[in-house]
């Protein structure tokens, strides 16, 4: 991230490298804890009360003239030490030749053991001398952020004015962070970084799925995390619940300057990404037209448009694919759209009452894997079809993804049971009001009528054989069909009678419903 000159920037070491105020550090800087002299000073203070804690604050140097420590022993050295470092002092400066001359060997003891630096200030130099000088650098530190932010928020907006404004946005945010800058779409899928290569693939991978789950979550939000010690922090685009993208930066929490520069990113690429979402719903709607045209047996049509788009239809044989987008259907078509741009002509869909409808090239079919995997989708697809039977293949899709148990299912999965076997739940729901006088009649003891009547119809409608698979007389097994019959409202004496009543027993067994 950009810095403020070192010069303005209030901490210890400044002041201690000021010629003006004379100050001089007691006893070694290498036995101090590294960065101890570049803490970022918010106030200095002056007190003489031996427990000064109650009226401290975090980062602040306190001044001293001794009176507390007249006689003092070197344990109440150690515990007045210990109180103020734990409050979160900075440092300790004292006044000599006020109380007594040099600084007390036994406070210098303490201040070494708890690693807090020490400084003597002169007789000379006034205490208030000290604070004006840090209050100085801590204004010219706030003015020097703010000149930055300026300047940084001006040579962002004007990278936004270049013909790729979102790449050249990345990458003026990254140099004016000092810090690796990515964005990522509404997909999840990383489409712009600065500078390039800068992660590892295990960085990569962990930050991808970070990224991920914060789209999934839907909500507007900022967030940091850790990866292999690298801080990163992600700031999310678009409104709650219509996330358009993340952009990821490879720094610690940011100051105030920092955040409003990044605030500036964020509205600058929701803009464009939203004027990008507008443009793609009339490439939407367009497709739309196109999958219907179709649909209707208009090939050549859609050839032609297809074509004066500069795009290009998937080469037949294809595979057509349905699937239902309940949600994230903006990332899945940024999705679709990168993998139609990394090669064209792979890739074609859009949306077709109420489905997402997919083309590919038939030997492109793993990607109908991804899309499942990606977006927790479940896809049917057709069998290798041409473009003048679009509509058929369109049904073999929809068919295929409705009666499938997997996350890809192919027509052909469902089919090899035969017509009966596409029986589904809605079938089954009337066949179970066909045949439940069956079933009453059974639970009531009259008959074994379900069991007769199954056999009857498995044998073709042949008494004598239903007779001796079941061991009852053939004359039963004629009682009971004729009160079967009674009780279905039917005649069992035709063919097409006894393959509704065959379906129907079908439909009630078929698994999964």
């Amino acid at each position: 991230m950009a810095t403020t000159p070192s010069d303005v920037t209030p901490t210890l070491r400044a002041l201690l490298s000021r010629p003006g105020l004379h100050l001089r550090l007691v006893g070694d800087e290498s036995a101090l804890p590294a960065g101890a002299l570049d803490r970022a000073l918010r106030w200095v203070h002056s007190t003489d009360l031996a427990d000064p804690t109650p009226f401290l604050a975090d980062d602040l140097l306190l001044l001293t003239t001794g009176t507390q420590f007249t006689g003092s022993t070197v344990n109440e050295a150690r515990e007045y030490v210990q109180r103020i470092a734990s409050r979160g002092v900075a440092g300790l400066g004292f006044g000599t030749e006020v109380v007594r001359d040099g600084v007390p060997p036994d406070l210098a003891l303490a201040c070494a053991e708890s690693g807090l630096p020490l400084f003597e200030v002169p007789y000379r130099t006034p205490f208030i001398a000290i604070a004006r000088a840090n209050a100085e650098a801590v204004a010219a530190q706030t003015y020097a952020r703010r000149s930055w932010a300026l300047d940084a928020q001006r040579a962002i907006s004007l990278a936004a004015l270049r013909p790729d404004g979102l790449g050249a946005t990345v990458a003026e945010l990254a140099k004016q962070l000092g810090a690796w800058v990515a964005l990522f779409d509404a997909a999840g899928t990383m489409t712009r970084e600065s500078p390039s290569g800068a992660l590892t693939a295990d960085m990569r991978g962990a930050l991808n799925t970070e990224v991920a789950s914060v789209l999934r979550r839907g909500a507007r939000a900022g967030s940091a995390l850790t990866i292999a010690g690298q801080p990163f922090t992600l700031q999310t685009l678009g409104r709650g619940g219509h996330l358009r993208g993340v952009i990821a930066i490879a720094a610690a929490e940011l100051d105030q300057e920092g955040r409003s520069v990044i605030t500036s990113v964020i509205a600058m690429a929701g803009l464009a990404l939203e004027q990008h979402q507008s443009l793609g719903r009339s490439r939407a709607a367009l497709r739309a037209g196109l999958i219907d045209a179709l649909h209707a047996n208009h090939a050549s049509f859609v050839r032609r448009v297809v074509r004066s788009s500069g795009d290009t239809l998937p080469s037949a044989p294809v595979i057509v694919a349905a699937t239902k987008v309940s949600s994230r259907l903006d990332a899945v078509t940024e999705w679709l759209e990168l993998q139609a741009a990394e090669t064209r002509g792979s890739v074609f869909f859009g949306r077709h009452e109420g489905d997402l409808v997919v083309i590919v090239r038939a030997t492109d079919h793993d990607r109908l894997g991804q899309l499942a995997s990606r977006f927790d989708l479940t896809v049917g697809h057709s069998d290798a079809a041409d473009y003048d039977t679009f509509a058929e293949a369109l049904g073999q899709a929809r068919l295929a993804r409705d009666r499938g148990t997997s996350a890809v299912t192919a027509f052909a999965e469902t089919h090899s049971s035969g017509v009966l076997g596409t029986l589904g739940a809605e079938s089954r729901v009337v066949a179970s009001t066909v045949l439940e006088p069956l079933y009453a009649a059974d639970r009531r003891g009259a008959s074994d009528l379900v069991r007769t009547l199954r056999m009857y119809l498995e044998c073709n409608g042949s008494a004598e054989s239903t007779a001796s698979a079941l061991g009852v007389h053939r004359h039963t097994v004629r009682a009971r069909i004729k009160t079967a019959e009674r009780a279905l409202g039917v005649q069992l004496d035709t063919f097409a009678a006894r393959a509704e009543i065959w379906a129907a027993f079908l439909a009630v067994d078929m698994p999964g419903h």
